[in-house]
């Protein structure tokens, strides 16, 4: 079955699209990535949606046209990706998330907007969406789904290993034998990007080759104030967002702070902040081997930073394991996809947080009758390789 994944991550810079065609035997599962691109959103497009999100006061009109508008660019990069491989059997559209509500140590709900319609009346094949909801409504945090991909990629490695997200906010999926934990850790790009949006820094929003934090100094005192922030300490597992990690946090902390910084000095800061808080995760869990992914990878100084904290530690990136670094979570919609079809769970219950792992997302049919595969009961190992 060849399924088409697709998401707009926490940077909503645009959309990663992987067609990947799988085939199972008795619960082992190849996956073979077929086709790989990243679409960006147009520009009015994406003003619109970052001045739509928290802490920014928005209107039910405007979310009802973002939900239209971000629906149609997805359908118009589904047509694009199933055009260059001739056609798939279903979509896994991510959709773009404009809320996750988290109170205290609980996720209470999540918002993801990108009508699959869209895309199903486009592509004329299924759609399944919104995987978060079903596992926050079993108990769980609705994050961090990556967590099911990284288990199946790493079981059985020697030791602790661990996979780490460098996306908007990094995310990490810790295995130790048989026991799986994941969470957030914190803000990796998105701090960064809302400073470079804000003051223009470059035209495409975020720091490339981390040649603006390179040309900056790490302000000690307004790092060790960042640091401080209690949900560093929260018990895992744990979830967070733009919802906290915002340009107006950035601007509530300088506030505080009591002495000006340099534009430069505060993207280097936000840099060493997501290096840190990293670094002390990984060190805390005991990780001996860190498989690593997400647009964070073009980011020199984050990765250089991560090796030399962390010198017991094997870092590589997730090419190494067949997965390409900035297509990792497209290629996980994708497998959640093909589980939802399949009656397979997609979620590993002691990393999300949930009492027990559930099928998840809904599926808007295509352009005829909705026929569902053969149910498997289980995926018992993943081996993803490139088409050649």
């Amino acid at each position: 079955m060849r399924i088409l994944g697709m998401i707009s991550g926490t940077s909503h810079d645009g959309i990663d699209c992987a067609v990947v065609e799988f085939t199972e035997q008795n619960g082992a599962v190849t996956g073979t990535l077929r086709y790989e691109t990243s679409v960006p959103y147009r520009p009015e497009l994406r003003k619109r949606l970052s001045a739509a999100l928290p802490p920014t006061p928005t209107t039910l009109s405007e979310i009802c046209q973002l939900d239209t508008l971000i629906g149609q660019a997805f359908a118009d990069a589904a047509e694009a990706a199933t055009t260059a491989v001739g056609g798939v059997d279903a979509v896994s559209s991510h959709g773009q998330t404009v809320y996750h509500w988290v109170d205290g140590d609980r996720a209470r709900g999540t918002l993801q907007i990108g009508q699959p319609a869209w895309i199903a009346e486009r592509i004329q094949a299924p759609v399944v969406s919104d995987a978060r909801i079903r596992d926050i409504t079993a108990g769980g945090h609705g994050a961090p789904l990556v967590s099911f991909l990284d288990d199946l990629l790493l079981r059985g490695h020697a030791g602790t290993a661990a996979a780490l997200n460098l996306g908007g906010i990094s995310n990490m999926t810790v295995i130790t034998g048989d026991h799986v934990t994941a969470y957030d850790i914190g803000p990796a790009n998105a701090l960064i990007d809302a400073v470079i949006v804000a003051h223009h820094l470059t035209p495409h929003g975020y720091d490339d080759g981390a040649r603006i934090a390179q040309s900056g100094r790490v302000d000690d005192a307004l790092l060790t104030q960042l640091l401080s922030d209690p949900y560093y300490a929260r018990p895992t597992p744990k979830s967070t967002g733009k919802e906290h990690f915002h340009l107006g946090y950035v601007q509530e902390q300088l506030a505080v702070l009591g002495h000006p910084v340099d534009t430069v000095d505060l993207v280097a800061t936000l840099t060493e902040l997501t290096v840190r808080t990293i670094i002390a995760q990984v060190v805390q869990q005991g990780v001996s081997f860190l498989v690593v992914s997400g647009g964070g990878c073009r980011n020199p100084l984050m990765l250089q930073g991560l090796r030399q904290g962390l010198p017991g530690v094997e870092v590589v990136l997730s090419d190494e394991l067949g997965v390409p670094t900035e297509s990792k979570e497209a290629i996980l919609f994708a497998l959640i996809g093909w589980c939802t079809l399949h009656g397979v769970p997609a979620i590993v219950p002691s990393a999300t947080g949930a009492r027990v792992a559930r099928i998840l997302g809904t599926i808007t049919p295509g352009a005829g009758p909705l026929i569902m595969p053969t149910p498997v009961t289980a995926i018992t190992s993943l081996t993803l390789t490139a088409s050649q």
